[in-house]
């Protein structure tokens, strides 16, 4: 998920408004084929018909979270009066890149964004999902519920979207082919990374980070082309990781969180009282997700060790657990590495964000930029 880093002020309004005319020009003829196909018409309030964009396709918050929300349980909540339908977003046609301005355009009325991908439209977005900020889900969602309603305060002044919910997936952690007993002993070693963050993360450590896409983790491993892999604990059983490394990390290096929001104005065209149903909903299926991502970490971890509590097939990979030593690494990489290169990335308004949010419940000052 990448990360750019930050663009002279001159070149940024140049690209800016480079992209806005191809996103407009795309979003015409988008929009032009819409109508072509789906005639507008008039909208009946016991016949209320949404389209929302969801997370990442062919994984369980997806399949069983979800679509079975918008197709059952929203109809339900309702009493009929609203039916849905739900794409993942990676098969929508949409570059997850492009959801912030999609949604202000009012294109995508009901849309779901991984934080780390649309953070290169926005920095300040991610900072509740840098690398080394959460080791356990515990941290996590302290950290979620400070920043909330800073989040919600961006999304609505900057982007016009109402923020309903912040999803979590399963902690993505480190898969090796050999032992080690801590991220100090990732020097020398080539890492598997899926952001421009973990990528810097690890480099810091001394390992040279490799960015390859999901699918291709365990052929590059098989052929040795990298060593370890960070990835999510339960996506590296479901694609089988945990046959070709022998060893996982326990500790949480970042989570993959997203956001699900609405345009203001499709909200507020809802009648009250289906907002109301559909917001406790959308509230309780976070709740569901939150529980599922804690849930599917510890599986994860579980299955590729062998342990008994695994429901699945077993794996025999050692666990390494988290030293008191590692903590402090953690921390010191946090405050000297990540923070530091988001602070360059995002400005001095993310400084004064951190600082007022996130810094004082961590007892970490971020720095000028």
């Amino acid at each position: 998920m990448p990360e750019p880093g930050p663009e002279p002020n001159s070149s940024r309004r140049y690209i800016r408004q480079t992209a806005w005319r191809s996103l407009g020009r795309s979003v015409a003829l988008l929009l032009i084929t819409v109508l072509a196909f789906h005639p507008v018409r008039p909208r009946a309030e016991a016949d209320i018909r949404i389209a929302v964009v969801g997370g990442l396709a062919g994984v369980g918050q997806f399949t069983r979270l979800e679509e079975p929300f918008w197709t059952q349980t929203v109809p339900r909540l309702t009493n009929g009066r609203v039916q849905a339908e739900i794409h993942a977003f990676d098969r929508s046609g949409f570059r997850g890149q492009e959801m912030l301005q999609l949604m202000r355009l009012g294109v995508v009325p009901f849309g779901t964004a991984l934080l780390a991908v649309v953070s290169s439209e926005d920095p300040e977005l991610n900072a509740i999902d840098l690398p080394a900020l959460s080791p356990d889900m515990p941290t996590l969602r302290q950290i979620v519920e400070r920043y909330r309603p800073h989040l919600k305060r961006i999304l609505r002044e900057r982007y016009d979207i109402e923020l309903l919910a912040v999803y979590a997936y399963p902690a993505q952690v480190l898969f090796c082919t050999r032992p080690f007993t801590g991220l100090q002993d990732m020097a020398g070693r080539r890492v598997r990374t899926s952001s421009v963050g973990q990528s810097n993360l690890l480099s810091a450590v001394g390992a040279t980070p490799v960015i390859i896409p999901f699918a291709s983790i365990v052929s590059s491993v098989r052929s040795n082309l990298i060593d370890c892999a960070v990835t999510g604990t339960q996506s590296g059983i479901e694609i089988g990781l945990s046959d070709v490394t022998t060893h996982i990390h326990t500790m949480a290096l970042s989570w993959g969180l997203s956001f699900f929001g609405a345009t203001v104005g499709a909200w507020e065209s809802l009648p009250e009282d289906v907002r109301t149903s559909i917001g406790q909903g959308v509230s309780q299926l976070e709740r569901d997700i939150w529980d599922a991502a804690a849930r599917e970490t510890a599986e994860g971890i579980a299955c590729s060790t062998g342990a008994p509590s695994c429901q699945g097939r077993r794996g025999r990979m050692v666990a390494v657990e988290g030293r008191p030593s590692e903590e402090a690494l953690r921390r010191s990489l946090l405050t000297g590495t990540v923070l530091p290169d988001w602070i360059r990335r995002c400005g001095a308004g993310c400084t004064t964000a951190w600082n007022q949010t996130l810094g004082p419940m961590l007892g970490i000052e971020a720095p000028a930029p």
